[in-house]
């Protein structure tokens, strides 16, 4: 078992009220992300599951039991930092197996933990070493490792991959997605990288602010924002949002371009994806725009265009794309991508 309810959940520093009311509910065997920008409550909200901060009001249930006032050795969980905190004097052996030890349990138990999650980590060739002769990402396997050994109702991780480099990164991404998959248990995830959020989830929590912005798959999140916010946060690149007003089945852009498209005249914003952007002849498309910066990265190619709104827009095209900065071009806007937003920001 390994469900977790949050009912009501508030966090106050004194006069500042830092979370704000959350209601959550996280299935067994579930792996949640919490994602959003610096400050908006993430980590502070996964370390008051933990049991490292206060609930200031509300009340926090594990398989139905609460334990909103409850140690966190009480509640069964175990969490992952972006440091490892390994004791440097120990070999990987003895670090994933010291909280077992100093609970009293037997030599032979100890061994048969450690050595199935090294197993389950590929650690089995590194036990006799100490943390300075391994690599950051083998250091993070360790940290990884003793909280495996401990055998928890679920794990949480608070944004364990900052300290590594870009490819080291993308290699945890995976080791975790196969722990995940392996142990079927439930995680609770903290990162502000909406990849990792996108990569990783089976359900992404949106925050800003201390309040659920939105919570869903990937997917979802990507093709169903609730409002600008998410629509902007969850992609790269993010969501091209553009002014513009609806009348009837029509929209209008601030540079004049049009399309049949029926939607409530209550639309203040218009979103589109930079993949669902094709270059076309000017004249030809809903707007028109000059190159402004041409990206390559391979694969892909980002351009970026100045169609005379007040914002760039950013096109995704295929790598073999030439095009140069300067050029005038026409943008035809898929219309089935395309999404509105009220003057409030929320999606209509």
């Amino acid at each position: 078992m390994g469900s977790i309810e949050l009912k009501a959940v508030e966090k106050w520093f004194g006069s500042a009220q830092v979370i704000k009311g959350i209601d959550l509910q996280i299935e067994e065997g579930e792996f949640v992300v919490f994602v959003g920008p610096s400050g908006c409550g993430k980590s502070t909200l996964l370390r008051m599951i933990g049991g490292l901060e206060d609930i200031s009001r509300g009340a926090l249930s594990i398989n139905g039991n609460d334990v909103t006032d409850h140690p966190p050795s009480k509640r069964g969980l175990t969490m992952v930092f972006q440091s490892y905190a390994l004791y440097p004097h120990l070999t990987v052996a003895e670090n994933m197996g010291f909280s077992l030890k100093v609970a009293g349990v037997s030599k032979a138990e100890i061994a048969k933990r450690v050595g199935h999650a090294a197993e389950v980590l590929k650690l089995e060739p590194y036990l006799e070493r100490r943390p300075k002769d391994l690599s950051g990402g083998q250091r993070q396997r360790v940290a990884i490792g003793r909280s495996i050994v401990r055998d928890p109702t679920a794990f949480l991780f608070d944004e364990p991959l900052s300290n590594l480099d870009a490819a080291l990164r993308v290699e945890m991404r995976y080791e975790i997605a196969k722990l995940h998959q392996s142990l079927n248990r439930t995680m609770i995830y903290v990162t502000h990288d909406q990849v990792e959020a996108m990569t990783l989830a089976d359900r992404i929590v949106v925050l800003e602010f201390g309040t659920i912005a939105q919570v869903g798959t990937p997917r979802e999140l990507y093709e169903r924002p609730a409002n600008l916010f998410v629509a902007q946060f969850i992609g790269s690149p993010k969501m091209n949002v553009m002014p513009c007003s609806v009348s009837g089945d029509r929209f209008q852009l601030d540079n004049d371009g049009a399309g049949p498209f029926d939607r409530t005249g209550a639309a203040t914003k218009l979103g589109i994806r930079p993949e669902h952007i094709t270059v076309v002849a000017p004249g030809a498309g809903h707007s028109d725009g000059v190159v402004e910066v041409v990206e390559y990265l391979g694969a892909d190619m980002f351009v970026i265009v100045d169609c005379g709104t007040g914002e760039m827009v950013t096109v995704r095209l295929g790598g073999d794309t030439d095009l140069k900065p300067g050029t005038k071009i026409g943008l035809h806007f898929a219309p089935d991508k395309l999404q509105f937003f009220d003057a409030d920001g929320q999606a209509l």
